[in-house]
């Protein structure tokens, strides 16, 4: 175990003043694990005052008794470290504070108040001779066998766990995430001891006490893991997805078509769980779990022939009313129920032309085009079938490869409004909108005519359209099909049941 010198440092810096040091926490659990710890917090009987005299330049603001230590360090984990001065905690009212905060005398006092074993932890950093030649483990304080929970891969909480949970609801998701997280870490199972499952289940819906911001945090860390869909089935398990996204136990037991082996619960988990193995972005992970969420609702008949039309729509609508109700930030909300819109897009070789490609494109914009495939690969994964990207999927890379730097926006023109305004001589209106989409229509059919020359002498033309006669033209130029929702695509659509 490599404990870094500024901690060091700082620790000594306490002991000198006559107070004690100590490591405390996921920091001293994750360095037992051997695994890199991703903050490093230290715990002290020395009070807040005492800690601002040692350390002047120091930062406290807050009631908790948590000095924040500038070190000037670049390492973001090391650039402020945090001591606290042993405390207990007074009732808890609301599920989420402490009433009232006191400090304490002792390490283990402090270490009581903490959520569970393994985070109850603490390694005293009063060395007697040179760290490099120390046994740290002779230096745990693991009043709570912390340690032989280490081992066995458990998750136990402090003490009474019921009581743990009333003082704090958010340790009911923590505990998911912990055994996700750790899972991650060690590569190996772990899970929640009985009492305390028993408590969570028990609690659940004191869930509901603790601020969405909260909730969505801890929801971001479970879904930043590998075992993100283990974490998903444990808070079915635990009673508490009910209270998060309740919208997900719509597709529990609802079963699908003959080109589905598994119920919409378990083909969205599945597919989530591709993207946490593939190490995709947050954004594909809930685009993954999210993209069949309206399935339940738009399901008509039983059996092999059941069908969800129109089902990415409705989800995309599901998908941003969920992430908008757990505060998540806006581009956030807008990619994913991007992605769960179009994740339907239909591709045929030899049946969508290049223009069709284009329009693809213009459609759901050549920044997504890749997270876009990532979903139907996990989409593809989660029904069961053993390849994730098909010869159809690579030849649509292909042909976007070939289209890419063809003209997709109005923006891409080689005319822009000002030029029409100057050629028919007119003011800024909607009737050099107007011209610009019939243009792109043009262009996207047919990426030559993208000239300078060609584009004037068409604004000339449809300039001498009739206000009526050129709206008719840029409403259908507009509301033209595009090859991807064309009829050719509706009757696949219902060929596959999809």
């Amino acid at each position: 175990m490599l404990i870094p010198k500024i901690i060091l440092e700082i620790a000594q810096k306490l002991i000198k003043a006559n107070y004690k040091a100590y490591l405390v926490g996921g920091c001293v659990r994750d360095l037992l694990l051997g695994a890199e710890p991703k903050d490093w917090d230290m715990a002290t009987d020395a009070l807040p005052n005492k800690i601002l005299a040692i350390f002047p330049d120091a930062l406290y603001e807050n009631e908790f008794g948590t000095v924040g230590i500038k070190t000037g360090l670049e390492d973001e984990k090391l650039k402020i470290i945090e001591i606290t001065t042993f405390r207990i905690e007074g009732k808890y009212s609301d599920s989420r504070h402490p009433d009232e905060v006191k400090f304490a005398k002792t390490i283990e006092e402090d270490l009581a108040r903490r959520d569970f074993t393994v985070n109850a932890l603490a390694m005293d950093l009063n060395f007697k001779k040179s760290p490099e030649k120390l046994n740290f483990k002779k230096y745990i304080i693991d009043p709570f066998e912390g340690q032989k929970d280490l081992k066995d891969k458990i998750i136990r909480a402090v003490l009474d766990p019921q009581k743990r949970f009333e003082e704090d609801a958010l340790r009911l998701l923590r505990a998911v995430r912990f055994v996700v997280e750790l899972e991650d870490k060690t590569n190996s199972l772990w899970k929640i001891e009985t009492k305390t499952r028993e408590a969570i289940i028990k609690h659940a819906r004191l869930i509901q006490n603790i601020s969405k911001e909260r909730i969505r945090d801890e929801l971001i860390k479970i879904m930043q893991t590998r075992e993100a869909a283990r974490g998903i089935l444990m808070l079915e398990e635990l009673g508490l997805l009910e209270f998060i996204i309740p919208e997900l136990r719509e597709g529990i037991g609802v079963n699908q078509n003959k080109h589905h082996i598994y119920t919409v619960f378990e083909h969205s988990v599945r597919a989530l769980d591709y993207t946490a193995k593939n190490n995709y972005s947050l954004e594909v992970r809930f685009a993954a779990l999210f993209h069949d969420i309206a399935k339940p609702r738009t399901k008509a008949g039983e059996g092999e022939n059941a069908t969800f039309f129109a089902h990415e729509y409705l989800g995309a609508k599901m998908a941003k009313n969920i992430l908008e109700r757990l505060h998540f930030e806006k581009d956030f909300i807008k990619k994913v129920s991007h992605l769960v819109r179009y994740h339907m897009f239909y591709y045929n070789v030899g049946e969508v032309s290049e223009a069709g490609v284009r329009r693809f494109i213009k459609r759901v914009g050549l920044e997504n085009i890749d997270d876009l495939i990532k979903v139907r690969e996990a989409d593809r994964i989660g029904s069961g079938v053993p390849k994730a990207r098909v010869y159809k999927i690579r030849h649509l890379l292909y042909m976007i490869e070939r289209v890419r730097r063809d003209p997709i926006s109005s923006k891409m023109l080689k005319i822009n409004g000002n030029d029409v305004m100057n050629i028919l001589n007119i003011s800024p209106g909607p009737k050099v909108g107007m011209i610009l989409e019939i243009l792109l229509e043009e262009v996207l059919d047919d990426p030559k005519k993208n000239t300078k020359e060609y584009l004037d002498i068409r604004v000339k033309e449809l300039g001498k359209l009739s206000e009526k006669e050129l709206k008719d033209l840029a409403i259908r130029a507009k509301q033209k099909k595009e090859e991807f929702e064309s009829d050719i695509e509706k009757e696949i659509k219902k060929k596959y049941y999809v």
